[in-house]
């Protein structure tokens, strides 16, 4: 027997799976969000260099923390720019930031309860690497913490011409990565990249029912391909029920038949045609005894000669 290929019902959900991987490919990376007890916690990924081009780190009232955080960019012409939207520390606790991939070595920073965030402004690195050290103690109260937005920007500085930004330009000449606009997070510092930006008024313009006209699609295809994989279904089953059931034998009855005259009452050269016995279904006629073919016999006439012919049912 030859083997089928997968059906419809089978077809139909392959394709949908497909159309979402897709759809999660093209999804833009916003800026991703990490707290730091999260991130602290000791575990083998605690380890591992975050690539980002953008993140936002938020803390609040950790306590007995001492743990290393080292995020990576993904190009190498890429390098990193901090600041604090949030920064009231515990005076006993320190957030140290390095130039590198690891803590050791001179900090960049030293922050603590003396430091705020307008003082501290937007801290930036020369490597494509920064590395946070967080120690905090066993006191503090819900006021103390920090949020740290993290971005990785290429400039017009060194090995980087002014011409050469792809994505998104800063009115500060800071150049980041197109995904990070229009998030609700100031990557640029001065705000252009979310209020006064032009693509942010495209984005807005691109949106269906509130939801991103990529994501709207992907909803009505989604739904329109599971519609059509219920309906085939139904389909199939209604087929399969119909052809399991045996079919009705309609009987027909018999066709009247004609024969000569001779041949049902004998030869008398008459020509002359009458209907037979009907032959019913089921029935056996014999002829009972006696010369009653005689053609004295059929004087008696067509009643009398059909009379003498017995059908029996079995």
């Amino acid at each position: 027997m030859a083997s089928r290929g997968p059906g419809p019902p089978l077809l139909l959900p392959l394709l949908l799976l497909l159309l979402l991987l897709a759809a999660g490919r093209v999804a833009p990376e916003k800026s991703k969000y990490y707290h730091m007890q999260s991130l602290c916690k000791n575990h083998f990924l605690q380890q591992l260099y975050r690539k980002i081009d953008g993140a936002v780190l938020q803390s609040q009232n950790e306590r007995n923390l001492d743990c290393v955080i080292t995020f990576q960019t993904h190009s190498i012409l890429q390098r990193f720019m901090l600041r604090f939207d949030l920064l009231q520390l515990d005076c006993n606790d320190h957030l140290f930031i390095y130039d590198g991939a690891h803590a050791v070595g001179n900090y960049k920073s030293d922050l603590s309860c003396r430091n705020t965030r307008q003082k501290v402004g937007s801290i930036y690195t020369r490597t494509n690497f920064v590395t946070l050290k967080y120690v905090t103690d066993g006191w503090g109260t819900e006021s103390n913490g920090f949020k740290l937005v993290i971005t990785a920007f290429k400039d017009k500085m060194g090995v980087f011409p002014e011409h050469a930004c792809e994505d998104f330009r800063c009115n500060s000449e800071f150049c980041i990565d197109t995904d990070l606009v229009c998030d609700q997070v100031d990557h640029c510092g001065d705000n252009s990249d979310e209020a006064g930006s032009v693509i942010c008024s495209s984005n807005e313009l691109g949106t269906v029912l509130g939801m991103n006209s990529l994501i709207f699609v992907v909803v009505i295809v989604s739904s329109l391909l599971v519609l059509c994989a219920a309906i085939v279904g139904l389909t199939v089953c209604l087929c399969r029920r119909a052809g399991g059931r045996p079919a009705q034998q309609v009987v027909q009855p018999p066709p009247t038949t004609t024969f000569p005259l001779h041949q049902t009452y004998g030869s008398n050269g008459s020509g002359l045609t009458h209907k037979a016995a009907p032959p019913y279904p089921g029935a056996t006629c014999v002829y009972p005894p006696g010369n009653w073919l005689h053609p004295a016999g059929l004087k008696l006439g067509y009643s009398v000669a059909r009379a003498r012919l017995y059908c029996l049912a079995k």
